[in-house]
C-alpha cells in the first residue's frame, strides 16, 4: 500500500456509537451505529465480537481443570449474544455478519453470562455476578469494505444498571 492509500484507509477508520439500551432482568438490546465518518458511506461487513472485559489472562495449567478449548469458549465478562438471536454462534461471543450505511445501526440481543459449569460451590453464581458488576462489555469490530483493507475497532460498552444489578441471595 502507498502512503497515499494509508492515509485514505486511516482517515476512513469507522467510528461507532454503541450503546445497551431496554434492560430488563437478565436480557439487554445493544445498539450498534455506524456514525461516521461521512466519507466512508457504507461498510459491506461488520463482524461484532464479544472479548474478555479483562486483561486477564487464562491459559489451563491443571490436567484435571477444563480443557483450553472449553476456557477460550466461555465469554469472561458481564453480557454474551442471545443464544440463536442474530444468528448468534454457539459461544454467544459473535453474531453473523452484517453491513451498515453511515447513519444507520442495528440492534442485538443481550444476556448476562453465567458461572461456567466447572466453577465449584454453591455460591458459583453469586462471585460470577460479583466478578463483572460495574465492568463493560467489550467488543471488537472487524469492518470490510471492498477495496480497502479490514479496520478493526475495539468498543467498550458501559452495561445498564438492570442487566449488571447484584441480587443478593
Amino acid at each position: 500500500m502507498s502512503p497515499e492509500q494509508d492515509r485514505r484507509h486511516a482517515d476512513l477508520l469507522p467510528q461507532f456509537q454503541t450503546t445497551i439500551e431496554r434492560a430488563e432482568g437478565d436480557r439487554a438490546t445493544l445498539s450498534v451505529r455506524l456514525v461516521g465518518p461521512l466519507p466512508l458511506c457504507h461498510l459491506d461487513e461488520i463482524r461484532p465480537k464479544v472479548v474478555p472485559s479483562d486483561d486477564t489472562s487464562r491459559t489451563v495449567t491443571l490436567a484435571s481443570g477444563p480443557s483450553q478449548q472449553h476456557v477460550d469458549a466461555e465469554v469472561w465478562g458481564p453480557s454474551r449474544f442471545t443464544p440463536g438471536g442474530d444468528g448468534a454462534g454457539i459461544t454467544r461471543q459473535t453474531v453473523a455478519p452484517f453491513s451498515l450505511q453511515v447513519g444507520t445501526g442495528r440492534p442485538f440481543s443481550l444476556e448476562r453470562t453465567r458461572a461456567p459449569l466447572w466453577q465449584r460451590g454453591e455460591d458459583r453464581d453469586r462471585r460470577w455476578r460479583d466478578d463483572w458488576l460495574n465492568k463493560p462489555l467489550r467488543l471488537v469490530l472487524t469492518c470490510r469494505r471492498e477495496d480497502f483493507k479490514t479496520w478493526t475497532v475495539p468498543c467498550e460498552v458501559a452495561v445498564s444498571e438492570a442487566i449488571r444489578a447484584r441480587r443478593l441471595n
